[in-house]
Formats: structure tokens, C-alpha cells, sequence
């Protein structure tokens, strides 16, 4: 068995695992981690608790630290630079004449790295920008192409049931969704009744389908 934290880094990011080790590490912390991208800050959103080897990825990274109020102010200074950044890097698509649209930016808690996640109809060659970019910001650059829904799960907003987005509040992951959801649930196949902000199938349809599969299987 494996003592975890889950922890997300967004507040409706996926959950990644660590290990909290003999750290005093509860539910609705927030802690300092390393991950991938870097060192980052995040709260605990499933609390320690003991697991079975196959339910987790191994090797567990383990928790640095419990964060502090001085880390707190680390990262509303990263979200003040990132957004002054934006304003930076719509100046160098504009200079560099590429067709791309700014969606968010954001520093890495350890600010060596700052990342923008654009939108595109298709590829797009910003090797010359990330230079650009690069020696204005003096930090390793990256830039994220993301599709439609996750353009919907940064910027927000209100879906037609007149709540907030399920992908920007709670969700932590995309699930697939097909029409035969919309039909198997005898919902209007008119586009304009079923697609949610993103232009795409609502994934609400999905969240019900099991309960519709199950009543034709029983009749």
C-alpha cells in the first residue's frame, strides 16, 4: 500500500498523485511540488489516504513542502507577470504576421518557464516568436496549441442551462461524447439544442448515458 495526496494545479485541472511523506499534509492545502513542468504550487484536493500499487503511477513523486503565505504571494505575482506577458506576445504575433489567437498565459511556480496557449485553424511555424519571446522574457518559452474545449475550460462561461461551465468548474478531464448520446436520450439533433460554448457536443450528454443504456437494456 501507498500513502497519496491528489493534488490539482487548476481549479479544474486533472489530479495528479504525490507522496506526502511524513509531511502534517490535509485536504484544501496547498503545497509545493515538482512535476514536469517544473516546480509548482498546488492544492490538495483528495486527502491522504493509502492505495494499492495498480492505482497509481510509480514512482510517487514526493511532496516538497507545505505551502506558504509568502508562496501565495509568489503565485499572484506570476498571474500579474503572465497577464503583462499577454500583452508582450500579442505585440510579437502581430510583428511576426501569424495567424493565431492568445487564449491564457502563465509562469511556472518557479518562474523558468512561461507558457501561452493559443488557438489556430491549422500548424503554425512560431520558432522565430519563441526566440522573440524568448529573449525579451529571459525564460525558457513554450507555446501550447489547444483545441476548442479547452479554450471553453480556460475562459469560462455560462453553458445554455444557465450555469457555469462544467469543463471550467469541476471537471477535471475531457470524456468523449458522441451523437448517438443525444439520440439514445430522444434530444433534438438540431446542432444549435446539443453543442455547448465550444461549437461542440455538450458533455452533459454523457453524464446521463449510462442511466439511458441501462433502461433500454432493461426494456
Amino acid at each position: 500500500m501507498y500513502d497519496i495526496v491528489g493534488v490539482r494545479f487548476k481549479p479544474a485541472g486533472k489530479i495528479y498523485y504525490f507522496d506526502p511523506g511524513d509531511l502534517p499534509i490535509h485536504k484544501d492545502s496547498h503545497v509545493i511540488v515538482e512535476t514536469a513542468r517544473g516546480v509548482e504550487y498546488g492544492r490538495v484536493v483528495v486527502g491522504r489516504r493509502q492505495v494499492t500499487e495498480d492505482s497509481v503511477v510509480l514512482p510517487l513523486k514526493q511532496v516538497m513542502r507545505v505551502a506558504t503565505p509568502e508562496d501565495e504571494m509568489t503565485v499572484e505575482e506570476n498571474r500579474v507577470r503572465a497577464r503583462q506577458a499577454m500583452v508582450t506576445f500579442r505585440e510579437k504575433v502581430a510583428k511576426h504576421r501569424l495567424q493565431m489567437k492568445l487564449v491564457d498565459a502563465e509562469y511556472t511556480f518557479d518562474r523558468n518557464k512561461l507558457i501561452f496557449y493559443f488557438t489556430a485553424d491549422g500548424r503554425v511555424d512560431f520558432r522565430e516568436l519563441v526566440k522573440d519571446l524568448a529573449s525579451v522574457f529571459r525564460v525558457r518559452i513554450e507555446l501550447r496549441q489547444i483545441g476548442v474545449r479547452d479554450e471553453a475550460k480556460i475562459l469560462g462561461g455560462i453553458g445554455p442551462c444557465g450555469r457555469l461551465l462544467c469543463c471550467s468548474t469541476w471537471m477535471g478531464e475531457f470524456d468523449p461524447v458522441s451523437i448517438r448520446m443525444a439520440k439514445d436520450q430522444s434530444l433534438s439533433l438540431n446542432p444549435s439544442k446539443i453543442s455547448g460554448l465550444c461549437g461542440r457536443l455538450m458533455c452533459c450528454l454523457k453524464f446521463e448515458n449510462d442511466s439511458y443504456q441501462d433502461q433500454d437494456a432493461m426494456a
